[in-house]
């Protein structure tokens, strides 16, 4: 079993579609495409994971299935609860006096360092942003959906592994976004969300890439082969977009902090 993540283009957040950039960049994904054996797709219903998936599935002729729990991971984080949690988000905005609510992979570094129970694959449940947030809550709700499309495939969710019922080469692909694919794969190798929220930077339109590991009969575990792939991009001249990832340097004024 092969499983393809790929994330949405450029986006225009505000109207939840692509830029001009963005297009691009899904026009040179969709040229790969037809080497890339996308098998079965599958797509977030948000505007710019359509839109990127739309340029693929042309070149290949194909549908995608569109599942309402691929969309960006829709928690929010209660800033309003918690004095200490507000250190984590020093940019948090207020209107009326009320603090709006983050996503959880906006925290910063100095927080999550100190807070080592965020980043530990056990106990990040019990974490403070956990505690003032739906996070559990809907990451349970989303990996157990995706662990239900696979048992559809033969791969059983048994633990930390998966009990193979019907061996399978076949290949998924998720059209979909930076913070849903980091819960999925945390789900797969059985890590913190947060661990790879703050360590991965997927770039629009990157490639990630698992495959199932078989080396006792009836046992799976999916191991990646590449993670946030852009060479597509590098085989178009067209440059990695800076979206996903925060600041370089604190003087960059051009880009998030």
């Amino acid at each position: 079993m092969r499983l393809l993540f790929i994330r949405h283009g450029d986006p225009d957040y505000v109207n939840d579609t692509l830029t001009e950039k963005g297009h691009r960049e899904a026009a040179l994904l969709a040229k790969q495409a037809p080497r890339m054996n996308m098998g079965t797709c599958y797509v977030s219903p948000l505007g710019r994971a359509q839109a990127t998936a739309a340029y693929s599935l042309e070149k290949l002729g194909v549908t995608a299935r569109t599942l309402e729990w691929l969309q960006e991971f829709p928690a929010q984080v209660d800033l309003n609860g918690c004095e200490d949690l507000r250190a984590a988000f020093p940019a948090a905005r207020r209107k009326d006096g009320i603090y709006l609510p983050r996503i959880p992979w906006d925290m910063v570094p100095s927080y999550w360092a100190e807070h080592g129970e965020c980043m530990d694959a056990r106990i990040w449940r019990n974490s403070e942003v956990c505690r003032h947030s739906d996070v559990i809550q809907v990451y349970d709700h989303v990996t157990e959906e995706f662990d239900k499309l696979l048992a559809e495939h033969g791969y059983i969710r048994e633990g930390a592994c998966y009990r193979v019922e019907k061996e399978s080469t076949e290949t998924l692909t998720f059209f979909c976004h930076f913070g849903i694919t980091c819960v999925f794969l945390s789900h797969l190798w059985n890590l913190s969300p947060f661990m790879l929220w703050h360590s991965f930077a997927l770039a629009p339109t990157s490639v990630t890439e698992t495959v199932t590991e078989e080396r006792q009969q009836g046992t799976a575990y999916f191991r990646g082969l590449r993670v946030g792939d852009v060479s597509h991009l590098a085989m178009g001249a067209e440059p990695v977009s800076f979206a996903a990832r925060f600041c370089e340097v604190y003087s960059d004024t051009e880009h998030i902090h």
